[in-house]
């Protein structure tokens, strides 16, 4: 953040029912502080989800089918972000820990200074399994965290 002004906004979306509420928020601090929007879908292997996420048994033809799909959903989201007066959006496809990707590697890559995030994704009890991650960005990510509850 430079002179209170955020440059650089990740918004890490997942396609659960948290996306629009979390993609609108982000558009709006995009705007807010006239900042780049970098928008991320973490694929993570062994996990498949309506049309974000890639699972390692699939075939390469049904991993590309899948990687396209989630694509062209991030590229819709692309579309709203610059038609609600974003003026840099960028997409992003990242394979790996959602976690340690959100939290640390693609900041480090992007520079990003906001990641604006939401609380839903995983069940009850999934996030008592594999914690939720959420959690585990605001407790490590090198940059400003804004929670959004849905």
């Amino acid at each position: 953040m430079t002179n209170g002004t955020y440059q650089r906004i990740l918004v890490p979306i997942d396609g659960s029912r948290a996306t629009p509420v979390v993609m609108e928020k982000a558009i709006a601090a995009a705007k807010k502080h006239q900042a780049h929007l970098d928008i991320l879908n973490v694929a993570q292997v062994n996990q498949l989800t309506d049309g974000y996420a890639i699972a390692s048994s699939l075939s390469t033809s049904q991993t590309f089918d899948l990687v396209k799909t989630t694509q062209e959903r991030l590229g819709d989201l692309k579309k709203h972000a610059e038609e609600s007066g974003v003026k840099s959006v960028a997409i992003h496809i990242r394979f790996g820990n959602p976690k340690q990707v959100i939290a640390r590697d693609f900041i480090a890559d992007h520079h990003n200074d906001l990641i604006v995030i939401g609380t839903t994704g995983l069940s009850m009890v999934e996030r008592l399994i594999v914690g939720s991650v959420t959690s585990y960005v605001v407790r490590n990510a090198a940059c400003d965290v804004e929670v959004v509850r849905v």
